[in-house]
């Protein structure tokens, strides 16, 4: 059975992500896009890359006949989502890929985005859509909220930690490294090639990254007890992907065992070999997760790396394997692509 879905937000990245995936799923079929901006042009216009595909002209959100839509994917601009999916039909099926329902307390997503939340309703009813770790909420949810990448990749290395209790709380330091395609394709003087390429340099340093919100209700919500974490972000001069790095407190090959068996069985999370560290290369274009542990030289410490692609994993892949959930498809369904190599 194919079910028909709509993209809002086709002409961004990760709209055009979605399509690029959906294209060969053998359960979803895409009824509609839209592009506000680039309403009535074709999507090869937009993205030649696409231009082999038979897809729907990009038209106005309000021109939509959502009557047919089993699923919409919102990938729109964070703060516009939530008057948007507040006006969409209440019976369809919703997965935001925006940051405008991550945050379960509305005093918390004030505080990180500078704003009240304008569909607090509709933010109590949302499920937080790290699927490995909400699996069944998912499948009985109507709106799912995507994580931040750079929150996915962080959260992906620390929550079996936190879990087991192998790891000092108090200590965890993260050193992200992402690509420049996380912030989003509208033009900003900073990401310019020449203002970005030839370096790299760190962004919303010093406990300002909005994502640090999700770290914080997630490592709460599984400690029983606030966790806070030293996060620096740096933006590198590459299209795609995440490298996180976790500076921890604990005894290293139980920090590999923690993470080996929560991961076992898990189509799209990989720990490596313990001694062995992974690369963003190896997980580019695909909706795989890669992690590894090595010792320290200093006793009691250990290193965890964490690997993903941004626009799939962390994004619009998660989206999709969240969908598929959500219509009770198989899991894995349009997602079992190969990474990009070299």
């Amino acid at each position: 059975m194919s079910h028909s879905v709509a993209i809002l937000g086709a002409s961004g990245y990760t709209g055009a992500e979605l399509v690029r995936l959906i294209a060969t799923h053998p359960g979803l079929r895409i009824a509609a896009l839209s592009g506000d901006r680039k309403a009535g042009m074709a999507m090869a216009e937009v993205f030649p890359f696409l231009a082999h595909l038979d897809l729907p002209v990009l038209s106005r959100i309000e021109d939509i006949d959502f009557g047919g839509v089993d699923l919409c994917f919102c990938a729109l601009p964070h703060a516009t989502s939530q008057a948007v999916i507040a006006a969409l039909p209440r019976g369809l099926k919703v997965v935001d890929l925006s940051a405008d329902f991550r945050l379960r307390d509305p005093a918390a997503y004030e505080r990180w985005y500078g704003k009240p939340h304008a569909a607090p309703e509709l933010q109590e009813e949302a499920v937080y859509g790290l699927t490995e770790f909400y699996r069944d909420e998912i499948r009985r949810a109507r709106l799912v909220a995507g994580t931040g990448c750079n929150a996915a990749a962080g959260q992906y290395a620390i929550l079996p930690l936190i879990a087991a209790g192998v790891i000092d709380l108090d200590s965890i330091v993260l050193d992200l490294k992402a690509g420049v395609s996380g912030a989003g394709r509208s033009l900003k003087e900073n990401l310019l090639h020449a203002e970005l390429s030839g370096g790299t340099h760190p962004y919303s340093a010093g406990g300002t990254h909005r994502h640090l919100g999700e770290f914080d209700q997630e490592f709460a919500k599984a400690a029983g007890r606030p966790v806070m974490v030293q996060f620096t972000p740096h933006l590198l001069p590459m299209n795609r992907g995440i490298l996180m790095t976790a500076h921890v407190r604990g005894e290293p090959r139980a920090i590999h065992a923690a993470l080996a068996e929560r991961y076992a069985g898990e189509p799209f999370l990989h720990v490596l070999p313990f001694g062995l560290l992974p690369s963003t290369r190896s997980v580019a274009g695909s909706n795989f997760v890669h992690l590894g542990v090595i010792g320290d030289r200093i006793p009691g410490r250990a290193v965890v790396v964490s690997v993903l692609d941004n626009l799939t994993k962390g994004s619009s892949g998660q989206a999709i394997q969240n969908a598929n959930l959500m219509l009770g498809l198989d899991e894995t369904a349009g997602l079992m692509l190969a990474p990009v190599f070299p």
